[in-house]
């Protein structure tokens, strides 16, 4: 079985990119740390993070690396609905997501269920499924508290407005 990066601070990032069969570059572990740094990053972010310590590096090496990455099993590509691709290094745990929809993080979901597929769906025909994706989405827990003392805030307005129009 091959193995993956959850972890980079406790994994040997060149033998995991060798027994990919990956060339070790300097911009290939950057983009490891890039993520063990910023988790669920857009590829842009990636970039930003990836030039502080390989300012030569382009916008396409970065795509070339992440999608090389994604079909060894490296990095996971989530894509929440209207929003740009995300690369995480957790992978093959069979976890989830939730969307802030304020905010637009993302957080990890353990699956409830534990193996893979977590969800199976009633009739699945001749479909052999082998796993689920799900996307939550709400509002975080900053989000939610920063909404709440909107509304708070916005009624206790209205009121002293009211009052003061008696």
């Amino acid at each position: 079985m091959l193995h993956t990066i959850a972890q980079p601070d406790t994994v040997d990032v060149v033998a995991v990119l060798r027994e990919h069969g990956l060339k070790v570059t300097a911009p290939r572990r950057a983009v490891i740390a890039a993520l063990a740094a910023k988790p669920h990053a857009a590829v842009d972010e990636v970039f930003e993070l990836v030039r502080q310590t390989q300012p030569t590096t382009s916008l396409q090496a970065m795509y070339s690396i992440l999608g090389a990455y994604v079909v060894a099993g490296i990095v996971q590509r989530l894509e929440p609905a209207g929003s740009p691709a995300r690369y995480e290094l957790r992978t093959n745990d069979n976890h989830h997501h939730a969307v802030c929809e304020k905010c637009e993080r993302i957080f990890d979901i353990d699956c409830a269920v534990g193996a893979a597929p977590c969800l199976i769906p009633e009739n699945a025909g001749d479909f052999q499924i082998t796993r689920a994706e799900v996307i939550y989405w709400g509002l975080c827990a900053a989000c939610e508290a920063t909404s709440r003392q909107a509304t708070e805030a916005s009624q206790a307005f209205s009121a002293s407005e009211h009052k003061l129009l008696s």
